[in-house]
C-alpha cells in the first residue's frame, strides 16, 4: 500500500470514528432551565399531530408546515386499541404505521415527542384502551394491579423494541427525544391512594428500566419519581412548577381550543390569549411547550370517544382538521416562536428577575452579561392598556398582553397585537355528480330467528358486542308456548279519551346510550304528553315499527326513556335498539361503567298495574343485517338488490343508501356536505370516514373578548345549527372514477341532497398599524447588540398552495374601521391605496405591501397613527398558467 493510500484510509478511518461518534453519543439531558440536546441547550416549541387522525398522504405536508410555523418537535400519542386489536394480533399498516409517521417527522427534520402511555385519553374510543383488555381475569385499570401491569408493560415494551430496531431514539441518532408513560394520572393517583402511588412507582421505574436512552415524563402527575419529569397540561401553565428544582418546567398540553361534542358549539380561542399565556409560561422560566392540538385532523371510523365526540377533533388548531393553515392562529404563534428564539440564549442561561411596572404590570428580564439581555414586558390588566416606564424608555402594553424585546430595548412582538392575516375558507361545490342512487332497508323482520343469544334479563351492551359495532338488538321473544312473550288482554287496555291508545300505555326504559323500539301496530298519533325530557339518545321500536326516539349528553349519559306503547290484545313483541356514540375515554375505573340499556323496561297504565319487563327472557342480534353482508364494499355491495327510485319520499330509518361518484379535479380538501340526514355511518369506498349526526349546537356565541382567563364556554361559535355539517373525504382514499359511497342511515334524510365539497381559501385580509413590530427585519451581532430597526411594518398576503390573488376588495392606507368582511374607510384616506396594492398583489400567490408614506405618496393625515387595511380574493389558477409567486 502506497503513501497516498495509506493517508486515505486513515482519512476516510477518522472520518468513520468521528460520525460513529456522533451517533453513539447522541444525548438528550436537561436542567432546570433548559433541554440539553448533544450539549445545546434549548427551548424547545412542539405541536401535536396524531398519526390516525389524518393519512399517511398528508403527513408530510403537516409537519413541513409545523416547520414552517417555528416547530421543533412533533408531539404524539400512542394508540393501543389500533395497534392491538386483539390480544397479541398487531396492526401497524396505513393510518397505524407509527414508525413511518416518525420517520416523516424525522426526514423534514424535527424531533418527536412519543407519548406511548399507553393510557391516551385523548377522546378517543375507551381511552385508547383495546376493549378486550376489559375482560383479561382480575384487571383493574391504572392501578397497583397485576394483570394490568403485565398487559401495558408488554405493549410498552413493544413499542419501545420497535422504535429500538428502526434506530428512533435520540440516543441511537433518531428524532425521539422524549418518551411519555402513563398520562394525566394525578386524579387517578389520589382517588386510589397508596395503590396509585405504588402504581406510579412501578410505572416509572418499568419505563426507565427499558433503556431508551432519553428522558422519561409523567403529565400532570405531581409524584412523578426521579428520574421522570413531571409537566403541566391545561390552559395556562404559568403558576405551575416541577416537584424537583433540578427538572425542567414542562407543558405537556398547552390547548390550543377545545374538542367539539355532537349537540355543542365550537368553542375557539383567540390567539391573542393563546400567545399569551405561552408568553407567560416562558417568561417564568418555561423550557418546553406542546400545542394541543397544532393539528386536530378526523376520528375517522368508530374511533371517536367520549362519549358524543364529534367526528371532527378541529380543536381550532393552527392547522385545520382538513390540514389547512388557519389564520390568524398559526402566523400570529409563528412570529411569538421567533421572538422567543431571539431570546433563547438568555432564557437559557439565566434566571429572570421580576420587576413591578404598576399594579397589573411586571417586567421579567433575562441577563446572562454585560451585553446580554432579554425582557418581558406583561399587563394583566384585561380592559385597560398601560405605559410603563423601562430602562428609560416609555412602552405601552395593550390588555392582557406581553411584549417581548430580545436586547432589552426594542419590541419584536406584543401577544395582543396581530399583524399576520386572517384567512376566510368556504365550503364550495365540486362540480362532482352523485349518481346511480339506491336502497335498501335493513332486515329487522327477522330478528329473532337470527339472534344467537337469549339470557334472563337484560345484559350490558359491551359485554355483548365487545365493541365491534355500535348497534345491538335487545329482543323479547314470542315462543310456542308463550311463556316467554307477555299477553294484554283487551280488557287490560285502559281506554283514552282522546280516542288513541298514547297517554296511559306507556313503555319506560333507563339507559345509558341511544335506543329505539318498534311496534305491531304501527306509529300512533303522539300527543305532547306522551314524552318525558329526555337525556341520553334512544330509539323505541314495538314489533318492528318505528315508535320514538331520544337522546341525551356527554355531561348526562343515563337516561329515562318514556314513550306509548301501542299495545294490542293477545302476544305483543319488543325490539329495543342501543346505539353507542362512543366509549368512555376518561375517569375512575370508567372500565366498569356500563353502556346499553340497563333497566328497568317497565310498561305503565295497564288495568292490572304495570308490568316489569327486565327480568323476562331476552335474546340479542350483535350488530346490523347489513352490516353482516357487508354492505359497505364494493363486493359486498354487490351482493343484495337494492332499490332505485325517489330518495326525497324514503325519509325512512334503518335505511342504507348507496351511491358513486367520480374524483373531482384540484387539490383542495373534500367532504360530505350532510345537512340533510339524520345520524348514522358513513363510508367511501370501504373506508369509515367516522359518524354523522346532525344535531344543533346549544351555547351562548353572543360575545367574545380575547382578554382575561379562557375557559371553553367564553368564546362558542355556530349556535343554532349543526355542530358539524361537512364531513372529511380524504383525498387519497379516491379513485378517478366510481368511487363508491355507502350511508346508514338511523333516523330518516334525504340523501338526494348529499353533495361533496372543497374546501377553499375564498379571500384573505390584512390590517396593521404603522410602527408594528416586523419581527423579520429585526438581527444581533454575536456581541447582541441590534443591527436593525424594527419600525417598517408590513402587510403580508398569502393564498393556499395553487391560488393567487385575483381581486383586491378593499384597500385603505389612512384610518380604516371594521373587521376582515366588513372594513369601510375612515375619515383619513389615501386616495392610491387600492392601485398600489394591486400593483404589488394582483396575480400573486403571496406579497408583501410597506406600510409607509414613501409607498402611498403624500401622508393622508400627518401626527395620526396610520394602518392598512386589505381584503383580498382569492382564485384557484391552473399549473399551466399560475404566475410567478413571491415568497
Amino acid at each position: 500500500m502506497g503513501t497516498s493510500s495509506v493517508s486515505k484510509f486513515l482519512t476516510l478511518f477518522v472520518m468513520l470514528l468521528i460520525v460513529g461518534s456522533k451517533l453513539i453519543h447522541c444525548t438528550v439531558t436537561y436542567d432546570k432551565k433548559a433541554i440539553i440536546i448533544d450539549g445545546q441547550r434549548k427551548i424547545l416549541i412542539s405541536g401535536s399531530i396524531h398519526y390516525p387522525r389524518s393519512t399517511p398522504d398528508m403527513w408530510e405536508d403537516l409537519v413541513q408546515k409545523a416547520k414552517y410555523g417555528g416547530l421543533d418537535v412533533i408531539d404524539t400519542y400512542v394508540f393501543w386499541n389500533v395497534h392491538e386489536p386483539s390480544p397479541g394480533n398487531y396492526n401497524f399498516e396505513d393510518r397505524f404505521d407509527l414508525v413511518r409517521f416518525i420517520k416523516t417527522v424525522q426526514k423534514v427534520g424535527l424531533y418527536v415527542h412519543l407519548r406511548i402511555g399507553p393510557y391516551v385519553c385523548a377522546e378517543w374510543n375507551f381511552g385508547g384502551f383495546p376493549v378486550w383488555l376489559k375482560y383479561v381475569p382480575g384487571i383493574s385499570f391504572r392501578t397497583d394491579n397485576g394483570p394490568f401491569k403485565a398487559a401495558m408493560q408488554g405493549f410498552t415494551q413493544k413499542i419501545v423494541q420497535m422504535m429500538k430496531a428502526e434506530r428512533l431514539f435520540q440516543s441511537q441518532g433518531g428524532p425521539i427525544i422524549f418518551s411519555q408513560i402513563e398520562n394525566e394520572y394525578g386524579p387517578e393517583s389520589r382517588a386510589f391512594g397508596a395503590a396509585g402511588h405504588s402504581y406510579v412507582n412501578w410505572a416509572a421505574q418499568m419505563a426507565v428500566g427499558l433503556n431508551t436512552g432519553v428522558p422519561w415524563v409523567m403529565c400532570k402527575e405531581d409524584d412523578a419519581p426521579d428520574p421522570v419529569i413531571n409537566a403541566c397540561n391545561g390552559f395556562y401553565c404559568d403558576a405551575f412548577s416541577p416537584n424537583k428544582p433540578y427538572k425542567p418546567t414542562m407543558w405537556t398540553e398547552a390547548w390550543s381550543g377545545w374538542f367539539t361534542e355532537f349537540g355543542g358549539s365550537f368553542h375557539h380561542r383567540p390567539v391573542q390569549d393563546l400567545a399569551f399565556a405561552v408568553a407567560r409560561f416562558i417568561q417564568k422560566g418555561g423550557s418546553f411547550v406542546n400545542y394541543y392540538m397544532y393539528h386536530g385532523g378526523t376520528n375517522f371510523g368508530r374511533s371517536a370517544g367520549g362519549p358524543f365526540i364529534t367526528t371532527s377533533y378541529d380543536y381550532d388548531a393552527p392547522i385545520d382538521e382538513y390540514g389547512l393553515i388557519r389564520e390568524p392562529k398559526y402566523g400570529h404563534l409563528k412570529e411569538l416562536h421567533r421572538a422567543i428564539k431571539l431570546c433563547e440564549h438568555e432564557l437559557v442561561s439565566s434566571d429572570p428577575t421580576t420587576t413591578s411596572l404598576g399594579t397589573y404590570q411586571q417586567a421579567h428580564v433575562f441577563s446572562s452579561g454585560k451585553r446580554s439581555c432579554a425582557a418581558f414586558l406583561a399587563n394583566y390588566h384585561t380592559e385597560s392598556a398601560a405605559r410603563v416606564m423601562f430602562n428609560n424608555m416609555h412602552y405601552v402594553l395593550p390588555p392582557w398582553s406581553i411584549s417581548i424585546l430580545p436586547d432589552c430595548r426594542n419590541v419584536v412582538f406584543n401577544t395582543a397585537k396581530v399583524g399576520v392575516q386572517t384567512s376566510h375558507v368556504e365550503m364550495l361545490p365540486t362540480g362532482s355528480r352523485l349518481f346511480s342512487w339506491e336502497t335498501y332497508d335493513e332486515d329487522i323482520s327477522s330478528l329473532g330467528a337470527t339472534s344467537r343469544m337469549t339470557t334472563l334479563g337484560l345484559m350490558e351492551q359491551i359485554n355483548v358486542t365487545r365493541d365491534t359495532t355500535d348497534y345491538l338488538w335487545y329482543i323479547t321473544r314470542h315462543f310456542i308456548f308463550h311463556t316467554h312473550a307477555f299477553e294484554i288482554s283487551e280488557s287490560s287496555i285502559l281506554k283514552n279519551p282522546c280516542g288513541f291508545q298514547c297517554q296511559y300505555q306507556s313503555i319506560r326504559i333507563i339507559s345509558s346510550r341511544w335506543t329505539r323500539a318498534y311496534s305491531n301496530r304501527g306509529v300512533s298519533r303522539a300527543c305532547s304528553s306522551c314524552l318525558h325530557q329526555w337525556a341520553i339518545f334512544r330509539h323505541a321500536f314495538q314489533d318492528y315499527f318505528l315508535n320514538r326516539s331520544a337522546f341525551g349528553t356527554r355531561e348526562n349519559r343515563k337516561f329515562t326513556f318514556t314513550g306509548p306503547a301501542n299495545l294490542r290484545a293477545g302476544t305483543n313483541r319488543i325490539a329495543l335498539l342501543s346505539i353507542a356514540v362512543g366509549l368512555p375515554n376518561v375517569g375512575v375505573h370508567y372500565e366498569t361503567w356500563k353502556t346499553g340499556i340497563l333497566g328497568p323496561v317497565m310498561l305503565h297504565g295497564l288495568n292490572q298495574g304495570n308490568k316489569d319487563l327486565t327480568w323476562q327472557q331476552w335474546s340479542y342480534r350483535v350488530g346490523l343485517k347489513g352490516e353482516a353482508m357487508n354492505l359497505i364494499s364494493p363486493n359486498g355491495a354487490s351482493s343484495v338488490d337494492w332499490i332505485q327510485g325517489s330518495l326525497a319520499t324514503g325519509q325512512q330509518p334503518l335505511k342504507w343508501y348507496k351511491a358513486y361518484f367520480d374524483a373531482p379535479g384540484g387539490n383542495e380538501p373534500l367532504a360530505l356536505d350532510m345537512r340533510s340526514m339524520g345520524k348514522g355511518l358513513v363510508w367511501i369506498n370501504g373506508q369509515s370516514i367516522g359518524r354523522y349526526w346532525l344535531t344543533y349546537a346549544k351555547g351562548d356565541c353572543s360575545s367574545c373578548s380575547y382578554s382575561g382567563t379562557f375557559r371553553p364556554p367564553k368564546c362558542q361559535l355556530g349556535c343554532g345549527y349543526p355542530t358539524q355539517r361537512w364531513y372529511h373525504v380524504p383525498r387519497s382514499w379516491l379513485k378517478p372514477k366510481q368511487n363508491l359511497l355507502v350511508i346508514f342511515e338511523e333516523l330518516g334524510g334525504d340523501a338526494s341532497k348529499i353533495s361533496l365539497v372543497k374546501r377553499s381559501t375564498t379571500h384573505v385580509c390584512a390590517d396593521s398599524f404603522e410602527h408594528h413590530p416586523a419581527i423579520e427585519n429585526y438581527t444581533t451581532e454575536s456581541n447582541g447588540e441590534s443591527t436593525r430597526m424594527l419600525h417598517e411594518a408590513k402587510v403580508h398576503l398569502r393564498c393556499a398552495l395553487g391560488q393567487s390573488i385575483s381581486v383586491i376588495k378593499f384597500a385603505s392606507f389612512g384610518t380604516p374601521t371594521g373587521t376582515c368582511g366588513s372594513f369601510q374607510e375612515g375619515t383619513c384616506h389615501a386616495p392610491n391605496s387600492l392601485s398600489v396594492v394591486e400593483k404589488k398583489c394582483i396575480g400573486r400567490e403571496s406579497c408583501m405591501v410597506a406600510i409607509s408614506n414613501s409607498n402611498f405618496g403624500a401622508d393622508p393625515c400627518p401626527s395620526v397613527l396610520k394602518k392598512l387595511s386589505v381584503e383580498a380574493v382569492c382564485s384557484t389558477v391552473s399549473d399551466t398558467t399560475r404566475p410567478n409567486t413571491r415568497r
